[in-house]
């Protein structure tokens, strides 16, 4: 269900596309869905903003329902089944329902609660949780404590002065024999201090109708909990990411101040690697073995092999690094980067859309667009492939084993052969031969005695100014 509005957030952005550990809260929960149920069996409910949300998570595969019109939890239930009965999509007979707004939920708990819905032969199954402060949350109330069926699910503000001692919540995830469920939606009432119709009301309906209802407790709270605030979700960040953290270092990541550092739940790092403090791992960020990623770097969506060294302060996005290879510090490498292996980008370089060949460096405020770079070259300081023409992108091909000296500019498009030299402060315009010697430079004049000369000459200028 991910049609809500979440207006206590205060912010324009649909709350199932807020993100915690990097990732829209939907995706976490789909994702979690998707490893019971195939891409074609899941079914997002949509509303608010429904576009902006489909668009989001359309690379998921799943299906959405329009809900343009939002009456609560039953009401996205009635949705539901008049949308398959009207598309004639196949109606599952059991039916699990998340909320997306539901981050942190883990598929082992979702797996529990389905096959105690089997096993018990339920019409309805609750996940539930004990937090410390159950306040605000509707409660689950037992038969029997300790037992699994459920005579009630009370919302917050219809419970009994009793009833608020209560300490099992509802979390908002069910499973529902499918028939079951649809042969009560009808008899829902709005007749409530919200004016809408609750998924919750099911239960009471079923256990009237003699049917059972079962609730599991999950391990810990905070894996069912939402977030209707930003202070709220920040939270739920806060976990996620302590918890990848954790998944690291239990496999063999060293993480210095991990509180520190911002890690993507969806990173994965290899055993002996070290990660400084002040680091930022982003989104499907893969790095090997016995790297070093040093203090104040942002690394988001690259892959990184083994041995990779990234100095401090750099910043990566898209880019592809292989063994060995020694980045920064300060280096920037923008999408289509590709350092191969034991290559070099050094301090204050940019790459975009640029392959440096194995063992090549370019160790020194230099520019590398659009180029496609040999092994063992040499890029000297200053160095700028002059990519675009105003108009278009060209491309900068250099040969193995080539020297580009310092300050140096190379126009597009151009190719340099193997093993050519460029002169230091070159403007290259046209290809050079492999093994050959281009200078592009104006060639120098030396004037001997020019300063004393010149120094003369303003002297005798100011003594002729006092004289007159």
């Amino acid at each position: 269900m991910a049609a809500g509005k979440g207006t206590r957030l205060n912010s324009k952005r649909p709350k199932v596309l807020h993100e915690v550990g990097g990732y829209a809260l939907l995706l976490h929960v789909i994702r979690a869905a998707k490893t019971l149920a195939a891409d074609n069996e899941i079914y997002c409910i949509v509303g608010h903003e429904a576009e902006r949300v489909q668009a989001a998570v359309a690379a998921t595969g799943v299906s959405f329902v329009p809900q343009p019109e939002q009456r609560g939890t039953g009401h996205a239930m009635q949705v539901l089944k008049a949308w398959l009965e009207l598309t004639g999509a196949p109606v599952p007979k059991n039916l699990l329902v998340l909320s997306g707004d539901v981050p942190l939920i883990r598929t082992e708990t979702l797996a529990a609660l389905c096959r105690l819905h089997l096993q018990e032969r339920a019409a309805m199954s609750i996940l539930t949780a004990v937090p410390q402060d159950p306040t605000g949350y509707g409660r689950v109330l037992r038969l029997t404590p300790g037992q699994p069926e459920v005579v009630a699910v009370v919302e917050q503000k219809a419970l009994t002065p009793a009833q608020l001692a209560a300490p099992e919540i509802n979390s908002g995830i069910y499973c529902f024999e499918t028939a079951a469920l649809f042969s009560k939606l009808d008899l829902l009432s709005c007749d409530n201090a919200h004016g809408e119709f609750y998924l919750t009301d099911v239960a009471a309906l079923l256990v009237a109708d003699g049917q059972r209802v079962v609730a599991l407790q999950a391990e810990s709270a905070d894996e069912v909990l939402g977030a209707n605030t930003i202070a709220e979700m920040m939270h739920l960040d806060e976990a996620m990411r302590a918890a990848t953290a954790r998944r690291l270092m239990a496999q063999g990541v060293t993480i210095f101040r991990p509180d520190t550092c911002v890690i993507d739940s969806q990173v994965s790092v290899g055993p002996d690697t070290v990660i400084e403090p002040y680091v930022q791992l982003l989104g499907a960020t893969r790095i090997g073995s016995e790297c070093r990623i040093r203090s104040y770097s942002v690394i988001q969506h690259s892959e990184l092999g083994n041995g990779v060294v990234v100095r401090n302060g750099c910043i990566l996005d898209h880019a592809e690094i292989g063994d060995g290879a020694v980045l920064g510090p300060y280096a920037h490498l923008r999408p289509e980067s590709r350092i191969c292996e034991m290559a070099h980008v050094g301090n204050f370089c940019e790459t975009k859309k640029t392959t440096l060949g194995r063992g090549s460096k370019a160790n020194h405020l230099a520019y590398l667009g659009d180029a496609v770079i040999g092994e063992g070259v040499n890029v000297g300081a200053g160095v700028i492939t002059c990519n675009y023409d105003g108009q278009q992108k060209q491309t900068t091909t250099i040969g193995d084993g080539v020297f580009v000296g310092s300050d140096s500019t190379l126009v597009a498009p151009v190719s340099l052969g193997d093993g050519a030299y460029v002169g230091a402060g070159s403007c290259i315009t046209q290809p050079v031969p492999a093994g050959a010697l281009a200078i592009g430079r104006a060639h120098q004049v030396t004037k001997e005695g020019w300063v004393a000369a010149r120094r003369a000459a303003r002297a005798a200028a100011r003594n002729a100014e006092k004289k007159d």
